[in-house]
This record gives structure tokens, sequence and C-alpha cells, in this order.
């Protein structure tokens, strides 16, 4: 049976909604500068979304605060702790190396996306410096970053997901991660934030 209102073509879809504000394309950045490494420091969760030919997965992945670790400006360690042996995302980035990682933090709306390829190692000296309770990861996925961007937090809101929980100290504010991923300092963070909070919720629908 046909749908003849499928969304099936690039230019339906454009039809359908209105282009993104500037700052919103703008805001991409392709480097884990000290707003991205200061949310993934006070970040325990996240989900990693891989693909292969058996098809896409999201993994969940969580642990301590910090638990992935930034080497460097373009590089991210996440170890892979214990699970069931599955091997779902590993076996898909042999395949296909395009992974995606969402990072939240418990009674914050804003979540940290990340972008990029991953390879696996077993390197020893990496597996000890993740090593947590006696236990190194079996491996290490090494994530080469192409993208970091911060995403609104209306997703959290509508959902009530972190409902009653106070907002950690120290995490940066959407304002302030746009303003450093925007080249040029085009956006004011503090003023930034006072209107997102104010217009998210008019939003919201």
């Amino acid at each position: 049976m046909t749908d003849p209102h499928a969304v099936d073509t690039p230019e339906r879809l454009a039809a359908l909604y209105e282009p993104p504000h500037p700052r919103f394309s703008a805001k991409v950045t392709d480097r884990l500068e000290a707003t991205s490494r200061a949310f993934i420091a006070a970040s325990p969760f996240c989900i990693l979304a891989t693909g292969g030919t058996r098809g896409p997965h999201a993994s969940p992945r969580g642990d301590a605060p910090g638990f992935v670790l930034p080497l460097d400006d373009h590089t991210l360690a996440l170890p892979d702790r214990r699970g069931n042996n599955r091997l779902d995302a590993l076996r898909d980035i042999l395949e296909n190396s395009q992974v995606a990682l969402l990072f939240l933090i418990p009674g914050v709306g804003e979540t940290l996306r990340v972008h990029g390829t991953a390879r696996i190692t077993a390197d020893p000296a990496l597996r000890a410096r993740l090593t947590v309770q006696d236990r190194a990861p079996t491996t290490v996925l090494l994530v080469a970053v192409r993208e970091v961007y911060a995403h609104c937090a209306k997703a959290v809101l509508r959902s009530a997901l972190w409902d009653g929980r106070e907002r950690p100290p120290g995490v940066p504010t959407n304002g302030e991660m746009i303003a450093a991923h925007t080249a040029g300092g085009v956006i004011d963070p503090s003023r930034y934030e006072a209107e997102y909070q104010t217009r998210i919720r008019a939003q919201m629908y």
C-alpha cells in the first residue's frame, strides 16, 4: 500500500521544516575543547551507536563520572567493561568504523553529541590506565573525533527524566558550550543562557 504522505525525498523533508538558525549550524566543532571535556568528565553514562551488516545497534555504557577519557583534543578512550559478550557494537566497528556517542549527566537537560570513527585496541598500558576495582577492561575503543556539539534540553524536559534532581555544580551550560564551539565569538554565553531558559519552555511543542 502506497502512503501518499510519505516523506521520501530531501525536498519533501525540507518543505516540512523551517531551516535551522545559523547559530545551530555553526555550533559544531571538530575538537574536544574545555567545555566538551568538562561535560564528559561529569558524565557517568553515554549511549554508543554503531552499525554493521547485521543492522544498527545502540549500546548503553556507564561507570563513574569521567569514565570516558579524552586522550587529546581529537581522541576519546572508552573502556569496554564486562557485559553479556554479544559484542554487537564491537563487531559493527570491525565492519564499519563510524560511531556516535551521546553523553548524559543526571540533573542536566543538555546532552553532548560526539561523532567520529572508532577502532578497538587491547593495549596493556591503556587498559591498565582504565582499571577499576582491580579489573582492566578487556578492550578499549579509541574514537577519533570528527564532530562535537551540545544538544538542547527539550527532549529531557519533555520526558521529565531528571525532575527533582539538582544540576551538578561546574557542568558547563548550553550557552557556554555553544560559545566555545562557535567560531568568531558570535555568542555571548550569559545572554544566550538567559534567553535559552525562557525560549526552550515556550517552544517545547
